[in-house]
């Protein structure tokens, strides 16, 4: 028998401790690397993440004998519900050793304390909100790491699923290799160009340092507008933009940011934000002053290999036309022109719902097959939680 004893986290040790769980859960496990600290704590401290400003969100931690052995998030997204229309609550931050009665007991406590607060249905996992992280990783746990994409022992996918969870879709992700080879076989006719033939109307623009908040709000409408009808969408607010320009903007350079206009109208976009690993995962989460003086070196030289789309849309003025179509496409091949400038050997096509058709093609007209899925799964929150007790034994 092991007890297992899940406490919600409530002082600045416990927040510490939960913020770096993952480092030592799943140290030594094949293709695991260590996340970098700094990062973690902008995504999950409260007062660092954005999402605090629009959502009640509970940590909790298993513990054996002391020993903190599994950790998840409770979301209540007040911004989500307005938007979905429905309550619908969130888990994530889902780490765990890969054990049942762990995983198991951690999602019970998410979803007794969403039934306190008459959530119906619980989704996820996001960290905190699907503007982030977002999935359990269910297959590509060798690959290299990616920024902003979580790491998962195989095991959870199971462990989640036999809690009564069902998945309700994937994620996929492709690796495009960026060579002479790429660019020539995704080659676009020239009269098929920004401000050329029939495209004479059309103009693109890179990322001004000096605009970017100013840029960054254009890109917040655009995304808003571009990804409104995709499954678990929720609106970006101009705070959780302003918040993440200011976490990447030491990563950027123009050359990450293709926005296409029409007559002057914004109308695509995307971006590529550079590898947060390719400088890390050799100086581990918490640098040593050696470290840090590495990490402050390659950063200044933009020393990445990699890279990864996080963002691709196009604006609803022209979605479902055939323009429309072409436009993630010519975002890509503006993307690929800049491989002279930009140093990344392989970007990540990423977060690609499955029933996705029109990016699912363009992704595998380049490479044919994803390299990493992730996962999210949903149920039905029986409102008898309300009733049940913290501690689970097995």
């Amino acid at each position: 028998m092991t007890d297992i004893d899940i406490r919600p986290v409530s002082t600045r040790q416990e927040l510490n401790q939960f913020i770096t769980l993952p480092s030592k859960l799943y140290q030594g496990m094949e293709g695991f690397v260590e996340p970098f600290n700094m990062e973690q704590t902008h995504l999950l401290h409260p007062r660092h993440s954005a999402v605090f400003r629009h959502a009640d969100i509970q940590y909790f931690m298993a513990w054996r004998h002391g020993t903190p052995i599994g950790r998840i998030a409770a979301i209540l997204d007040h911004r989500a519900i307005e938007h979905w229309n429905e309550r619908i609550g969130g888990f994530g931050a889902l780490d765990a050793l890969p054990e049942q009665a762990i995983v198991t007991a951690l999602l019970n406590a998410a979803e007794k304390w969403l039934a306190q607060h008459k959530v119906t249905s619980i989704r996820g996992p996001v960290t905190l909100s699907g503007n982030a992280e977002t999935g359990t990783l269910v297959e590509g746990q060798r690959s290299d790491p990616m920024i902003a994409m979580p790491w998962h022992p195989p095991e959870l996918d199971a462990l989640i699923r036999y809690a009564g969870y069902e998945k309700a879709t994937d994620l996929l992700s492709y690796r495009l290799e960026i060579n002479a080879d790429t660019e020539k076989k995704f080659k676009v006719p020239s009269n098929l160009r920004p401000e050329k033939g029939r495209l004479n109307g059309f103009t693109t623009r890179s990322l001004s340092k000096r605009e970017i908040l100013s840029q960054g709000e254009i890109l917040r409408k655009l995304y808003n507008d571009a990804w409104s009808h995709k499954y678990n969408f929720v609106p970006m607010e101009d705070y959780e933009m302003t918040a993440m320009i200011a976490q990447i903007k030491p990563l950027l350079r123009p050359e990450n940011y293709v926005q296409i206009d029409q007559n002057g109208t914004p109308v695509a976009m995307a971006m590529v934000l550079p590898n947060l690993y390719d400088i890390t995962k050799d100086i581990g989460g918490s640098p040593s002053v050696i470290g840090w003086l590495r990490f402050g070196y390659r950063l200044l030289f933009h020393r990445f290999e990699s890279a990864r789309v996080i963002l691709l849309g196009v604006s609803s003025r022209v979605r479902g036309t055939l323009m429309g179509s072409l436009l993630p496409s010519l975002a890509i091949v503006e993307l690929l022109n800049r491989r002279h400038t930009l140093p990344y050997k392989w970007v990540e096509l990423g977060w690609i719902l499955e029933d996705d058709t029109n990016m699912r093609n363009l992704a595998e007209s380049l490479v044919p097959s994803p390299y990493k899925t992730h996962r999210l799964y949903e149920k039905t929150i029986n409102q008898d939680k309300k009733d049940e007790t913290r501690t689970a034994s097995s």
